[in-house]
């Protein structure tokens, strides 16, 4: 009897030890999530899509209901400042380029030989006829630096755990939207969905992340669709088939002259 006691509260001991070990990993995971403001998700979110720098291949498809055509191009980013696209197809517009120096924005266009300084004010505007803005191509706003964010919600989109946040644009920022609203998936803070609203708060567009691939170091969306709230049968998809990121790249780089001669 007394070896009987003696292996029971052996395993007593040694199963209580268990559960206050498990407790306190539990407890610890917890705490962690709840010290994690919605600025810190953004933050972590806004960093694996951009990384430090890029490189990337994509096409985009624009589909409306009786066509579609589609765009091939190349980018590069440095940080949130700097930014160079160019289009590789089709043939009619090959070459045409745009790229990004802080707060200016130029658009080469080989087939008038013309380079065309762009205003802020058309950020806000279709790219290349697609239903991403100008902004939304070469990152000029900052969901991190433009606007307030704030949790409103947990939710499931798709097979995805997400935070629900909500962007507001500060004061002074010169941003395209009245308010954004993104889902990050808790466990990658992969960017799931985001939704731009307008000045009245009406929402104008959703853009929907699918096919996670690894790129690099990083797991990140291979297809994009943006869809408009107004117009049936309509959206524009990109998707990246090469991407890299933290690539050595200067600043000069982005010059006007490498955007004419690039390839």
């Amino acid at each position: 009897m007394r070896v009987l006691y003696d292996l029971l509260k052996t395993n007593y001991v040694r199963m209580k030890k268990l559960i206050l070990g498990l407790s306190g990993i539990v407890i610890s995971v917890a705490m962690q999530a709840q010290t994690l403001s919605a600025l810190d998700i953004v933050k972590k979110a806004d960093s694996k899509m951009r990384g430090e720098s890029s490189y990337s291949e994509m096409t985009m498809t624009i589909v409306r209901p009786a066509w579609q055509r589609s765009i091939s191009m190349k980018a590069w980013t440095k940080g949130t400042n700097f930014a160079l696209i160019k289009i590789t197809a089709p043939a009619k517009d090959k070459g045409t380029g745009f790229v990004k120096r802080y707060k200016e924005l130029w658009n080469w266009i080989p087939s008038i030989d013309r380079l065309i300084k762009m205003s802020s004010s058309v950020m806000g505007q279709s790219w290349m006829g697609s239903d991403f803005t100008n902004d939304d191509m070469v990152r000029e706003s900052s969901m991190v630096k433009d606007y307030t964010q704030k949790i409103v919600n947990e939710e499931i989109v798709r097979e995805f755990d997400c935070y629900k946040i909500e962007l507001t644009p500060l004061p002074d920022a010169a941003v395209v939207w009245g308010k954004v609203i993104t889902w990050i998936e808790k466990g990658t803070f992969s960017i799931i969905r985001t939704q731009n609203l307008d000045e009245n708060f009406e929402l104008v567009q959703t853009m929907e992340n699918y096919d996670f691939k690894q790129f690099g170091d990083r797991l990140l969306p291979s297809r994009m669709e943006m869809t408009p709230a107004s117009g049936k049968g309509q959206k524009t998809v990109i998707t990246i088939s090469k991407a890299q990121y933290n690539i050595p790249m200067q600043e000069n780089f982005f010059s006007q002259q490498n955007l004419k001669t690039i390839q």
